[in-house]
């Protein structure tokens, strides 16, 4: 069995109201995050998805227990991983390469180094010709490629994306998908996605982790054995079928529950 990256152990998270009410947003967690592998966080809206997902990234802290990086006892430093968030949130005085070598500037490295993996990060997401581009000449879907590679500029263990194609129509999706199973596999990253969209999920996914709706609990896990590369005719297939079956059963029945 691969090595886990990230172990997460009894991770809750709990707001308080301006008068001091509790308001529990994910039960515990238990689980563990293994090198190479694409897991991804499925449930309704409201359930705790993108909360795990900024806990583990340690964007938020957790209220009770722990979130590990491999063996060190500690959380994921600022430089084991890239985040994709649902916008691209690119910005617009800079050109495509420019946003692509942003945490570069702010890690302060060698520009030069940072230019030359830029140059081919632009390369591994199809976009070589967008370089000197501004995300205004850019198709949503091009500037969510460009949000990728500037995830990837410094090379991370983790790459933690937090529904990046929600706002795109489902072609656009759909081609993104395919490119991003590409890029996983090319890259050889470890992913933790975060989806309400099922079928998105068996076809990116060696594993899902499904969450009821709120207070978040996890409750369940899919593991997706289905052979690489996947396509969108294995959509139609019936071991894909009976997986996104399994997996929207279990929200049925804790919806019920």
């Amino acid at each position: 069995m691969r090595a886990a990256v990230l172990h997460i152990r009894n991770a809750s998270k709990t707001y308080f109201t301006a008068v001091g009410q509790p308001s529990v947003a994910l039960c515990p967690v238990d689980t563990e995050i293994r090198d190479g592998e694409f897991v991804s966080f499925v449930g309704p809206s409201g359930c705790g998805k993108t909360t795990l997902l900024k806990m583990s990234a340690g964007l938020i802290s957790q209220t009770t227990g722990d979130i590990l990086f491999k063996e060190t006892g500690k959380p994921i430093p600022t430089g084991a991983y890239g985040f994709v968030f649902q916008s691209p949130a690119l910005l617009p005085w800079r050109t495509a390469l420019q946003n692509v070598m942003l945490p570069s500037v702010i890690f302060r490295s060698s520009l030069r180094a940072a230019e030359t993996r830029a140059r081919d990060l632009l390369q591994l997401v199809q976009l070589p010709a967008a370089a000197e581009k501004y995300p205004r000449e850019l198709s949503g879907g091009m500037q969510q490629r460009v949000a990728i590679a500037r995830a990837l500029i410094h090379d991370p263990d983790l790459l933690f994306m937090d529904e990046p194609f929600g706002a795109l129509d489902a072609m656009t999706r759909d081609e993104l998908n395919l490119e991003l199973q590409r890029i996983q596999q090319q890259a050889g990253k470890t992913v933790v996605f975060v989806t309400h969209d099922i079928e998105e999920a068996v076809m990116l996914s060696d594993r899902i982790l499904v969450f009821s709706s709120g207070p978040g609990r996890l409750i369940g896990e899919v593991e997706i054995d289905l052979p690489r590369p996947r396509t969108l005719a294995d959509r139609a297939t019936p071991a894909f079928g009976a997986i996104a079956s399994k997996v929207r059963d279990m929200l049925s029945a804790a919806s019920k529950g």
